[in-house]
């Protein structure tokens, strides 16, 4: 093969790994949001439709003509570890309310291509209203038009409408603003990741109102024929040991041999299974280490994830990093050990994280320092009691130097 021949082979499978990795950080991109990333999965769709089916069972949608790519990801199990976010200045997550207006917003976005704001707004106070179980939406409320705006704001995120006059904002302050959108209905539909349609969810409900089914129906919005239900085949069960393995190393920060079911944890210690991991981290361009707790895929340029550890993004973060070294080297510790060594970062920089500066700030700012190092695999809170977990050793302060850097 001609050295030509050759840097076009390498250049397409560096093209291929980076737009795997673009994709694995933004399920959706847009040709509005991001040219150059979209123009290079359209390029490559078709060796990337083919490594998502393969090594993670996710079905990739490119259109080229509406202009975007959709990576459809279903998560082996349910977590709350990546809520979506207000795209306010807050970026705090959804709660509840939102979850519930930013559904309710989708299901009456598909009844017309052009809406203003407040069409929509009665809308959903009509379809609240015949919903047993969702409570009445109140736009003269100012909380309820906050929620409102953060989730058509999510919306105009994602490409499903586009403001062609006014601001989403301006409800904000006003119930009767003038804000018009166009709907893209189909990018609309395109947001559900659920194999199983809620249509036949619901159709299932109705005809089994027991409660007490609730739990399986929902269950069954991710239920992926594919991998043969209660009475799968050999060839069924490898082929969801490969994809549940490989989901989590993409999803989660560290995964933990411990925390690995029978299958998962046979198929990753089999010839076969480590020798697809290591090709699956290759093609995508990561570096795969695997260690005796467990494995972890590293991105060098930070591609694939949409959020990082160590990072001063936010008070709870750096606190995370301090609190990371007391776990470490003091085994494990109280929660209340956490508070009073969270009170007492407060109380050496008094200037600091001045939305903890109040009573109680400073098990407020140990809970959400725990949490990013939960949603990281760093640190395991089990009753009374916080425990670092073995990737934590990464993030060892040693005393003569700076904290070690994120891989």
């Amino acid at each position: 093969m001609s050295s030509l021949a050759n840097q076009l082979v390498r250049a397409e499978k560096e093209e291929i790994a980076r737009a795997i990795r673009t994709l694995l950080g933004r399920p959706l991109v847009s040709l509005q949001s991001d040219p150059a990333a979209f123009d290079l999965i359209r390029k490559r769709r078709q060796p990337l439709i083919q490594w998502f089916d393969y090594f993670c069972g996710w079905r990739l949608v490119v259109e080229p003509r509406q202009g975007y790519a959709r990576l459809v990801k279903v998560r082996t199990e349910p977590g709350a570890t990546r809520p979506a976010r207000r795209r306010r200045a807050t970026r705090a997550p959804f709660d509840r309310r939102r979850y519930t207006l930013f559904c309710l917003c989708a299901a009456e976005l598909l009844t017309s291509p052009v809406t203003t704001i407040g069409m929509l707004a009665q809308r959903v106070v009509q379809a609240a209203a015949v919903e047993a179980d969702v409570p009445a939406f109140d736009p003269v409320k100012a909380g309820e038009r906050a929620a409102l705006v953060d989730a058509l704001k999510l919306l105009e995120h994602h490409g499903a409408i586009t403001v062609m006059d006014g601001t989403t904002d301006s409800y904000l302050d006003d119930e009767d603003a003038k804000v018009l959108y166009r709907v893209d209905t189909t990018r609309v539909i395109r947001l559900l990741a659920a194999p199983v349609p809620p249509s036949r969810i619901a159709a299932r409900a109705a005809e089994e109102p027991d409660p007490g089914t609730l739990a399986e129906l929902t269950a069954a919005l991710t239920t992926e024929s594919r991998y043969g239900g209660d009475e799968p085949t050999e060839t069924q069960r490898n082929l969801w040991a490969r994809h549940s393995l490989i989901r989590r190393l993409l999803d989660e920060p560290v995964v933990y041999r411990a925390d690995l079911t029978g299958a998962e944890s046979d198929y990753a210690a089999s010839l076969t299974g480590r020798q697809i991991l290591r090709r699956a981290a290759e093609e995508a361009g990561f570096v795969l280490e695997e260690r005796a707790e467990g494995f972890l895929l590293v991105d060098p340029d930070g591609t694939a994830t949409d959020t990082r550890f160590p990072d001063d993004g936010s008070h709870a973060k750096v606190a995370a990093l301090l609190l990371l070294d007391l776990l470490v080297s003091a085994g494990p510790v109280t929660a209340r050990r956490l508070d009073a060594e969270a009170n007492g970062l407060l109380r050496r920089f008094p200037q600091w994280a001045k939305a903890y500066q109040s009573d109680g700030g400073g098990a407020r700012l140990a809970a959400d320092a725990l949490e990013v190092l939960t949603m990281f695999g760093l640190a395991r809170r089990t009753g009374d009691r916080v425990a670092a977990l073995p990737a934590a050793a990464r993030y060892r302060v040693d005393r003569g130097t700076a904290v070690q850097e994120d891989a």
